[in-house]
């Protein structure tokens, strides 16, 4: 980053992030524009019957609009499924031809259907291997054809968590289909990023996944999921970091996909980087 004025990090950059409306992909597109990428924001805002929390809305999508939009930067914001290939390649499109190319792919659309009843539901299961491991192939393969194009490459950051190397589940209490599909989802994640970390090297396209703790997001703070975990204190005890530090914020997480997708992490690739404080190392 040596010699780069602030602000001009990204410049000429165009950046995919789903799952944008709020949370980590909001801090993302942000924190991008901030450093001269524009943007092209995709998010779902509307409700999964499998999850027990409030999701994003159409006017959380808009507040990205507008937070990106008062950095200076162009955003390109969008509603769509990340399950819906489709869909992600139209937008691509779009934000291809109004922005000249695509450099950096932020896979991040997430959920989280474990809490509650709706937690118990299969349909929590294929939701979350929807959503997190589906939709990211998918999110992939949509912008394989931009970041192609580019002579120089680009860069793919998956958006994994902790729970990629460990469990949601703790104890027989806290095993249902939710909390197994968001595992298995996470941990399916990480064979995706080597898949293509490989596969596109010759291309010159880096492909990393991190792996946040808990982070202060809507998915995390919200009632049904401070029942579950009153609930379940093995649960709570299983999150718990070695370092003695505040909660994670998004844009602590968002520090990690500049230096990713930038020029100091231009020697990585293949890599699940854990965010966690050392938490899955006990």
């Amino acid at each position: 980053m040596t010699g780069e004025r602030p602000g001009s990090l990204f410049e000429g950059k165009v950046v995919l992030v789903t799952g944008a409306a709020r949370g980590q992909g909001r801090a993302h597109a942000v924190r991008f524009a901030e450093e001269g990428a524009d943007v092209i924001a995709y998010d779902l805002c509307d409700q999964l019957d499998s999850v027990a929390y409030p999701m994003a809305t159409p006017e959380d999508l808009e507040e990205t609009a507008r937070l990106v939009e008062k950095t200076g930067r162009r955003i390109l914001a969008e509603r769509g499924d990340v399950r819906d290939r489709d869909r992600l390649s139209e937008v691509l499109a779009k934000g291809v031809d109004a922005f000249g190319r695509l450099d950096f792919v932020l896979a991040n659309a997430g959920i989280l259907p474990a809490a509650g009843d709706k937690g118990r539901d299969i349909a929590a299961f294929t939701d979350a291997i929807g959503v997190m491991l589906n939709g990211v192939y998918f999110t992939i393969d949509a912008a394989l054809p931009a970041l192609l194009r580019n002579p120089e490459g680009g860069a793919v950051v998956i958006t994994s968590s902790a729970a990629g190397f460990t469990s949601v589940s703790t104890e027989f209490g806290t095993m249902n289909h939710g909390a197994a599909g968001y595992t298995a989802a996470k941990h399916g994640v990480v064979g995706l990023m080597r898949h293509f970390a490989r596969s596109l090297a010759e291309k010159n396209i880096r492909v990393n996944s991190v792996h946040p703790g808990g982070v202060a997001t809507p998915m995390v703070l919200n009632q049904a999921m401070a029942d579950w975990v009153g609930e379940h204190p093995s649960f709570s005890a299983a999150q718990q970091p070695l370092l003695q530090l505040p909660m994670m914020e998004p844009r602590d997480v968002s520090d990690a996909m500049v230096y990713l997708c930038g020029p100091a992490g231009r020697y990585v690739t293949g890599v699940a980087l854990p965010l966690d404080a050392g938490q899955t190392l006990k």
